[in-house]
């Protein structure tokens, strides 16, 4: 393959993982069919890059666990303080969460919630190093060891993705909730908690 078979091939894959994304987040049935329509391309130039509708999805996942995990980094860069860095990260990656979030329920189908967890070890490895230094600082307080807590707090961000997605709260709401949530659950003082969830939303615009 050239390089400029190579360039098209690429720009073929990504714009077929846009368009299917878009695509499964307004219809989580849609088809192979239907998202190469959608796309442009013929179905057989879908199934060139993913043998199979599981395999797409999983691509996609693949994209949406790269973004988080930048989005972590760059939302406690410069942040020397860990339950400053845990709040700002959260808000950080709460954007990328919202958007994938309908992807994760269609995920659990297929991927399944292993494998979705498998993608976010490193995150969570940083999460634990956060947790263990603010539980070092006496900031926070939790009869579970870090590592135990950093999975505690993986879950409260995907039950509050599916209560979103299930209308039990606005969405526009829970990236807040999201940060007050983690750090109460912590043993971090409910009213700093707030505090710092507001300061790092300040932060992030």
């Amino acid at each position: 393959m050239n390089g400029v078979t190579s360039v098209r091939a690429d720009a073929n894959r990504r714009r077929i993982l846009d368009v299917a994304l878009a695509e499964l987040l307004r219809d989580p049935d849609a088809s192979m069919d239907q998202i190469a329509r959608a796309a442009g391309v013929v179905r057989r130039t879908v199934y060139g890059h993913f043998p199979s509708r599981d395999a797409l999805v999983g691509a996609l996942v693949d994209d949406a666990a790269q973004a988080v995990a930048a989005a972590h980094l760059a939302g406690r860069e410069g942040i020397e303080d860990p339950a400053e860095a845990v709040a700002h990260s959260i808000v950080a990656i709460w954007p990328i969460a919202d958007r994938y979030r309908l992807l994760v329920h269609l995920a659990q189908r297929s991927v399944t919630m292993e494998g979705i967890r498998a993608r976010l070890a490193p995150v969570r490895e940083v999460c634990a190093q956060l947790i263990e230094q603010a539980v070092e600082k006496g900031e926070f307080v939790s009869p579970l060891p870090a590592a135990a807590l950093a999975y505690v707090h993986e879950q409260v961000l995907f039950g509050l993705m599916e209560a979103v997605n299930d209308g039990a709260l606005p969405a526009k709401d829970a990236g807040r909730a999201a940060v007050v949530a983690v750090l109460s659950s912590a043993g971090y003082p409910a009213r700093e908690a707030e505090r710092l969830a507001d300061s790092a939303a300040t932060r992030s615009r």
